[in-house]
């Protein structure tokens, strides 16, 4: 049955998508982003069938008009990307635990009572079992690193949807992202950043392996999924999460970050020669999602790593050279 959803972060690179697709399954879609780090362009084909609403999810007056009316609200606004973590965690604690509680306050005082958040995997940052299911322990390991600025506002924000949800809502529902990449998601993100340092590499060296330095000595391990097996997992919880229930979005594939280099720079025509550097502080050795709970729900991902990067890496070839003057359209 066609809904009327609320999707806060619409215009960012998970959030548009969704709406590209809650459109095109006949939803009627409200988006409520202020364009910091997105953009209406990535709405394409469907911006014209979405009432789009310019406000801050830090301002409660504007998300409680955005949610007046609708019979759910899809919360994806954050200012993600690792950058961003270290570079300005008071932004990020402010707009993920701010915009959860204006939220919630909002939904209550409207009487919307279905509510799905967006978590991360960030939320439990170092897990002690790979694959990891949904219930193992969120932890913020140092809070003098300001890495743990996103992952400690999701933390904070799955407590208080969990917690106010328990009255007032008759659903609550969480998912949490693992990897997710595609084209047009912006440059501070692995995947884009990969592929900047890789043209210019090439650039540099026109003949011979292509030297390629990275954090660590690249055993480290992360499980990508493309931004379209993404959103199928993210509409199966939304279709049929069930109350309080906490599902991991992801493809539990792994691959090392060394591999992943050398990938990228394959797929431009080269070979890289990897060359270990300092680890980022705070990073994590492996992590990849056990997916059972949403598959349990119908979803399986489609597309492995080898069929999406490929397209995902010509994306940003192509704009590499000018991304300067992409970089803010893109973000």
């Amino acid at each position: 049955m066609p809904k009327h959803y609320l999707v806060t972060g619409g215009s960012g690179f998970i959030g548009a998508a969704l709406v590209r697709r809650l459109v095109q399954d006949g939803h009627q879609v409200r988006v409520l982003d202020d364009n910091s780090r997105g953009h209406p362009r990535r709405l394409g084909d469907v911006v014209n069938a979405v009432e789009f609403v310019t406000g801050d999810i830090r301002d409660l007056a504007a998300v409680t008009k955005a949610v007046k009316g609708v019979d759910g609200v899809l919360h994806l606004a954050a200012v993600n990307g690792t950058k961003h973590f270290y570079e300005k965690p008071e932004t990020v604690l402010d707009v993920g635990v701010r915009g959860m509680l204006n939220v919630l306050d909002a939904c209550r005082s409207e009487g919307v009572g279905d509510l799905v958040l967006a978590s991360s995997s960030e939320a439990y940052q170092t897990p002690p079992v790979v694959p990891t299911p949904e219930d193992i322990p969120l932890v913020v390991p140092d809070v003098l690193n300001p890495r743990y600025s996103y992952g400690g506002s999701k933390l904070i924000s799955e407590l208080l949807a969990v917690n106010w949800g328990r009255t007032g809502f008759d659903r609550v529902a969480i998912f949490r992202p693992h990897n997710v990449y595609g084209a047009d998601m912006g440059w501070e993100h692995v995947v884009p950043e990969f592929v900047r340092r890789a043209v210019a590499a090439i650039d540099l060296s026109p003949r011979g392996p292509v030297p390629f330095l990275i954090q660590g000595d690249g055993t480290q391990t992360r499980a990508f999924v493309h931004i379209d097996d993404a959103i199928d997992g993210i509409v199966t919880v939304i279709e049929r999460g069930e109350h309080l229930g906490i599902y991991h979005v992801g493809n539990p594939e792994e691959v090392a970050i060394a591999d992943l280099a050398r990938q990228v720079v394959s797929i431009l025509g080269r070979e890289a020669e990897i060359q270990a550097g300092p680890p980022a502080p705070g990073g994590t050795q492996r992590r990849s999602p056990d997916i059972a709970r949403l598959s349990a729900l119908g979803y399986t991902p489609r597309i492995p790593l080898k069929d999406g990067l490929p397209g995902v890496v010509d994306w940003y070839a192509a704009r590499s050279r000018g991304q300067d003057s992409i970089a803010s359209a893109a973000e």
